[in-house]
């Protein structure tokens, strides 16, 4: 994977201070490397493969994985409003709204907020009666809001809290213990809480105490390739499969058409060349990223799958990660072709 390791080398403490790669073929691990430090100052500490960073909005796919296990259980119906758990949506526009809407994010919710103008507020309150901008159903409009219901939603039907319901399949987890924070690598500087390091970078959020359907966990590159492998390995008859294959599959299958990104449940699809996943991967390949800078994509026509965890907002949000994203994975499949 040398040509794999180049990318990464020639980014390192240009486009992110730290790094972690892990490519996995057919089930196993084929290349696993760690790259810089946490941050870039005297408080900087070395970053390696066990090396947790906030996944940002990679938590909507394991928040996606929760909600479709229980739907395997017959707890939560993919295509029944779901009004019935959260009766703020009885008799408003919202009311049609379905589990299946928000996965695919066709529920017509607004993508999010400024954090500024609901710094006072509830956020999942908010989430919950935010007007919507589109019929539900209508078109694709990703939104964290729509994840941020789903969570609620799903702590409704269990009974349990969020981290509580992750915890139960997931290694991936919740608000980092103080003593752990200075081991994650750092995201952006802001006039409002300085550098953020070990909590979680999304102001929303943070305004929700780190807890959230659609940001908030850290996670490891183990992590969430543990997570795409649950979805590639039933597609290759591996074993360990948490859901059932029909679901599996319906998961990675388009559930609505978008120009830029097609829609699985949870995962977004491969639509162009022009997508993070870059041009070789096939056009079955499904993924998603992550704000602070954070990917996987799997491709199931070559069975491989690639995760990259950085922390590239740490030089600003102007910071585009496409390129680098794009190479990355073309790297991987030449390596592996």
């Amino acid at each position: 994977m040398r040509s794999v390791d180049r990318v990464l080398r020639d980014a390192c403490g240009v486009q992110f201070t730290g790094a972690v790669a892990r490519i996995e073929h057919r089930g196993r691990v084929v290349f696993e490397r760690a790259y810089g430090v946490t941050r870039a100052d005297e408080f900087g500490r070395g970053v390696y493969a066990d090396t947790r960073f906030d996944l940002a909005s990679l938590t909507k796919l394991f928040v996606a994985t929760a909600a479709l296990r229980l739907v395997a259980e017959g707890r939560l119906a993919l295509d029944e409003p779901l009004a019935t758990v959260l009766p703020e949506w009885r008799n408003a526009a919202h009311e049609p709204i379905t589990a299946r809407m928000l996965l695919a994010h066709t529920s017509g919710m607004n993508s999010g907020a400024d954090y500024r103008a609901i710094v006072d507020e509830n956020v999942a309150d908010f989430a919950l009666r935010a007007p919507l901008v589109a019929r539900p159903g209508q078109r694709v409009v990703y939104s964290d809001l729509g994840f941020i219901a789903l969570g609620v939603a799903l702590e409704r039907t269990t009974g349990l809290s969020l981290p509580a319901l992750i915890a139960r399949s997931f290694a991936a987890g919740y608000r980092p213990r103080a003593a752990e924070r200075a081991d994650v690598p750092a995201t952006e500087e802001d006039g409002w809480r300085g550098r953020v390091q070990g909590r979680v970078h999304d102001e929303k959020a943070f305004l929700m105490n780190g807890v959230a359907g659609h940001a908030g966990l850290f996670g490891t590159a183990a992590d969430v390739a543990a997570l795409a492998e649950s979805y590639l390995g039933p597609l290759h008859s591996r074993g360990g499969a948490s859901l059932p294959d029909a679901l599996v599959r319906e998961a990675i299958a388009e559930q609505a058409y978008d120009p830029v990104l097609r829609r699985g449940l949870g995962w977004a699809l491969k639509t162009s060349d022009a997508n993070s996943c870059g041009r070789a991967m096939d056009a079955a390949s499904f993924g998603h990223t992550g704000f602070v800078g954070t990917c996987v994509w799997a491709d199931p026509e070559r069975d491989c799958s690639g995760v990259l965890l950085t922390n590239a907002v740490y030089f600003g949000r102007d910071e585009d990660l496409r390129d680098l994203r794009a190479a990355f994975y073309e790297a991987m499949v030449a390596e592996l072709c």
